[in-house]
Parts: C-alpha cells; structure tokens; sequence
C-alpha cells in the first residue's frame, strides 16, 4: 500500500514540473525562511495541554474539545485549505483510515482557517465523514503556535494562481497554519504530534493510528 508520503512525494514532483522557474523560486525561498524562522519550535508538542476550543463546522453547528474529550480521544489536524493541492491529497487519506480511527473509540477534526461555505464544498467534494472546522482568523492555531504570516511576493503569487485567500479565509488572506496533527488523550494532553514548516509533507496516518493504540 502507497503511503501518504510518497502520493505526497511523487505528487511534488510532477508540480514542479508545471510551475513556472520565477514562482517556484519564490515558493522555495519562502519555505526556507519559514524553516529557518524557527516557527516549528514555537508549536505545541508532546505532553503539553491541548489549547480548548469551540469551533464551526461545515455545516453551521459548534463542536467544543472538551465535549469531545469527554467519548474518547481527538486526533486534531490542520490544514491550510481547501485550494492546496497536498491539504486535499492528505484529507483524502484520512477519510481512508476513518473507520480505523473511529474503531479506535477517536475522533478526527481538521481545522483550516476558510470560511464554513469553502469547508462544507471541501467536505462534500472528497465525501469526508469527519467534521471539518473553520478557524476564522487562525485563532486557534495561533493557540497551538501553528500560525504565521505567509510574505508578500508568495501571497501575490497564491494571488496570481487564483487562490482568493482573502475571501475564502473570511478577511485574513496571509494567516496560515502549518501543517499539524496532533492526538490528544481524555484528559486533553497532546500525546503524538506532527508538526512541520515543509506544506508538502503531512502526519503519516499509520503514525496516527500507533499513537492511538498506546493512549488506548
């Protein structure tokens, strides 16, 4: 069976194949910076308390962690949204492991920063079975230190490519989270956690899945 990362990997290199040499240099200097921000560090890991949050979901209601807490664990992803190619190719692989999270008495939630309308279109377009939330402002990110501000020239690009970053994100066009995924015990204590400045990379869920098996 293919893992997620090398759909991820052989996904990047066919991309990069269809992106002009002037974009891709900015997408590539951008990610070092972000690398070499040390953003990564500032991120919520292993054994910290998980930040509480109520939050929309795709189609209008509110979910709160701690409710959540109370039937089992919470696998917590985010994602920067439904126009990144790798967000979709990575939710597309979770909705694959759903029952198997599920079977493991968890709950999976992923949390980009889009308004509920572009959530409710992603969620249906890729039949997810999971509540997909809407982190207006990347609030909550900003909670799990997962937020930064995209630069100018690749928010100008992200522009170019018709991404409309400031619609879809509710007015916060250059805040995104890094990718994360965190699985947070009963008592809310992030037990696993991916974390990583690289969007083409994501938590493997055969990761996941041994996470849950030893906070069961």
């Amino acid at each position: 069976m293919t893992t997620l990362t090398a759909e991820l990997r052989t996904f990047y290199e066919a991309r990069q194949q269809q992106i002009p040499t002037e974009i891709r240099e900015i997408m590539q200097r951008a990610g070092r910076e972000l690398a070499d921000s040390g953003q990564a560090a500032h991120a919520l890991t292993v054994g910290a308390q998980a930040p509480r949050f109520h939050l929309p979901t795709a189609t209008g209601q509110t979910l709160a962690l701690d409710d959540l807490l109370t039937d089992g664990p919470v696998v917590l992803t985010f994602y920067r949204g439904a126009w990144c190619p790798y967000c979709n190719i990575a939710l597309r692989c979770l909705q694959q492991h759903h029952e198997a999270i599920t079977a493991r008495g968890a709950r999976l939630l992923a949390v980009s920063p889009q308004i509920p309308d572009e959530s409710l279109t992603l969620a249906e377009k890729h039949d997810l079975a999971f509540d997909v939330l809407s982190d207006i402002g990347s609030e909550t990110a900003k909670q799990y230190g997962l937020a930064f501000d995209l630069p100018h020239d690749l928010a100008a690009v992200y522009d170019r490519l018709g991404f409309d970053l400031q619609r879809v994100n509710g007015g916060h066009p250059r805040t995104l989270p890094l990718p994360a995924t965190h699985v947070i015990d009963r008592d809310g204590v992030i037990r696993w956690s991916f974390v990583d400045t690289d969007y083409t990379t994501r938590a493997e869920p055969a990761d996941i899945l041994a996470a849950l098996d030893s906070v069961n």
